[in-house]
């Protein structure tokens, strides 16, 4: 009986930690699963539309707790697999609101580099060159790069989540705020 209790708070708290990972009116209703250790989705609790939502493993460097469309989860799948190339067939969409380690920005198969730590993200998984789309191939803390550069799995990786910033209503005056200073130096004036 107490095993029970524990196992289903332990189940809570994955499942709150997955529905985090991504927006409400998403992850509300998305299935969601984990992994077990021979790499089979185990369904923590069935949803209603077509995303799902990871709990990840805070201990895992690269296992974060994630949330994925239909194609974003094939492009994940492809690339856990260790396939050439991704095979969905339209973009997908990943959310990783939690932040995120990650051991490479460049080798996608690197699993001994020391951890990169990267913020609140969501990605856009379809084929972007840095070059050709004008984009940095950088870690970035705001804004947005291209990951895994010059590889197949190069996607588009955007910083914060969708609704940073200040929302503009019909009638407003926008008003230009954005400002620059040297670091640690009071204003002058």
């Amino acid at each position: 009986m107490i095993q029970t209790d524990r196992d289903e708070q332990v189940r809570a708290a994955k499942i709150a930690r997955a529905m985090a990972s991504g927006p409400l009116r998403i992850t509300k209703d998305a299935t969601i699963v984990e992994m077990d250790h021979q790499g089979n989705t185990v369904v923590l609790r069935q949803g209603t539309n077509d995303w799902v939502c990871f709990p990840g493993n805070e201990n895992e460097i690269g296992n974060v707790p994630m949330c994925a469309d239909p194609m974003g989860l094939q492009w994940m799948k492809d690339i856990m697999a260790g396939k050439p190339a991704p095979t969905n067939s339209a973009p997908g969409i990943i959310y990783m609101l939690c932040g995120a380690t990650q051991h490479s920005n460049t080798d996608p198969t690197d699993k001994t580099s020391p951890p990169i730590p990267i913020g609140p993200h969501w990605m856009i998984l379809w084929p972007y060159n840095a070059a050709r789309d004008g984009l940095p191939n950088t870690v970035r803390d705001a804004g947005a790069w291209v990951m895994f550069d010059g590889t197949p799995y190069a996607y588009l990786h955007i910083c914060g989540t969708p609704w940073d910033g200040n929302e503009y209503l019909p009638g407003q005056a926008p008003i230009w705020t954005m400002r620059y200073g040297a670091p640690n130096e009071p204003p002058s004036g």
